[in-house]
């Protein structure tokens, strides 16, 4: 079988990455194990003084207003501060490190810390009683390893490679960016995909098309598989749960609009079959297996 690799340039604290979910959602189901991950932390912020002083978390919480338009839920209250994203880029390192396979879990799970909850990201209570929700994670281990030399190696590492964008056609695009130090670097959620030393980007925010039509023209084997009959597959295959957003995005076939009623609908059904349970989010649902809360 075919495969591909794919380099995902993010950041917990990114909103631009947060809402980019639903599309990579759809790649993970569409074309499952023939894409092969790796993440690469940006870290945005090392502190949150790292940004101009009139960047205030009121400003930051109407700023999330706008990202409502594509669907994932956001919970728009000012925050006590601005929060540096360094400390949760490490935690993910950490968890790359020694539980690889709940890496996106543990990102997704800070994502929604970020944007749903007054917690800060630099928090290590907050982040701590976060990943303990998370399922196969060891919270503890995780934020004692946030400082760990290896940790802070393979952060440095990222932060490096995500600098890297000169020159590329990510920065041709126009979706680069030079803040802090003039270096161009990626912005999230820029992704790579890579196959028999061919690289083909897809820079920054973009729609579902775009990472459909480079996989498309980067190797024409792959299998898709189809949006599901059953909206209640979705749960199997995504464990850690779904927005409403991403059910719409997985859910819809090709051309067609979103449809977030038509996915809510789907999802109560479920509830309705004793198949899910919907964990309120911002001002969405998180929907999961039902038989993940009596397990929690």
């Amino acid at each position: 079988m075919s495969s591909v690799n794919v380099t995902h340039f993010t950041d917990p604290g990114c909103p631009w990455a947060y809402s980019a979910t639903p599309s990579l959602a759809v790649l993970r189901w569409r074309f499952g194990d023939q894409l092969e991950w790796r993440h690469v932390m940006i870290g945005l912020r090392e502190v949150g003084g790292d940004l101009p002083a009139a960047y205030t978390p009121q400003r930051a919480a109407l700023g999330w207003q706008s990202f409502r338009r594509f669907g994932m839920p956001f919970a728009p209250q000012p925050k006590a501060k601005i929060s540096g994203t360094a400390p949760a880029c490490r935690a993910i390192i950490a968890t790359r490190q020694t539980a690889p396979d709940r890496e996106w879990a543990v990102l997704r799970a800070l994502q929604i810390q970020q944007f749903t909850t007054p917690n800060l990201l630099e928090d290590a209570d907050a982040m701590r009683e976060t990943l303990s929700a998370v399922d196969g994670i060891d919270a503890d281990a995780i934020i004692a390893a946030i400082d760990s030399d290896e940790v802070q190696a393979a952060y440095e590492a990222d932060r490096a490679e995500a600098r890297s964008a000169a020159g590329t056609p990510t920065e041709a695009q126009g979706r680069s960016s030079d803040r802090g130090g003039g270096v161009e670097r990626y912005t999230a959620p820029s992704v790579i995909f890579e196959q028999d030393g061919t690289q083909l980007e897809v820079g920054g925010f973009q729609p579902l098309e775009a990472y459909d039509t480079v996989l498309a023209n980067l190797d024409r084997t792959l299998d898709r598989r189809d949006p599901p009959e059953d909206a209640a597959e979705l749960l199997d295959y995504f464990p850690d749960g779904l927005f409403t957003a991403e059910v719409a995005a997985l859910l819809a076939h090709r051309l067609a609009p979103l449809d977030y009623v038509a996915a809510e609908a789907a999802m109560i059904g479920a509830m309705a079959d004793g198949a899910a349970a919907r964990v309120p989010a911002g001002d969405s649902a998180l929907w999961v297996k039902a038989t993940s809360l009596v397990e929690a």
